[in-house]
């Protein structure tokens, strides 16, 4: 039996409940749901990237990634990507942004994806992003 290990890249805060931002047991790498925060910084609050839909959006992909990173993978392991968004008229520029981002990515093979709209996040937050990884090594 393989054991887990939690995630938590020195760009993130300590999750404030018991919960990892990333867990990887074996070739399986879960990142947790994240939000577009800048990185950490000690003793100040978490604070958005920005108040659009674009800033939010690169930094929580930038979030993501670096979780994936902590745990040896890369975009190209990601099997799937979950996007959460507080506003149906959010998709079409939300698209337009993951296509550009992940065009940058050079990926082999885009991950699977899925986006679905719902309102639990805290206010001023327009997106979460969670993702599945499986490593090859």
């Amino acid at each position: 039996m393989t054991d887990k290990t939690a995630l938590t890249p020195k760009t993130h805060t300590t999750p404030p409940a018991k919960f990892s931002h990333g867990v990887r047991k074996g070739n399986i790498l879960q990142v947790a749901g994240q939000v577009g925060f800048l990185p950490a910084m000690e003793g100040q609050p978490p604070t958005p990237a920005g108040s659009t839909l674009r800033e939010q959006t690169l930094q929580t992909l930038a979030n993501v990634k670096a979780i994936l990173e902590e745990g040896g993978a890369s975009w190209d392991d990601a099997m799937m990507i979950r996007v959460y968004l507080t506003d149906v008229d959010h998709f079409a520029e939300m698209n337009a942004i993951y296509n550009e981002y992940f065009e940058d990515q050079k990926l082999t093979v885009p991950p699977a994806a899925r986006t679905t709209v719902y309102v639990g996040l805290p206010a001023g937050l327009l997106i979460e992003i969670d993702a599945l990884a499986v490593l090859t090594a």
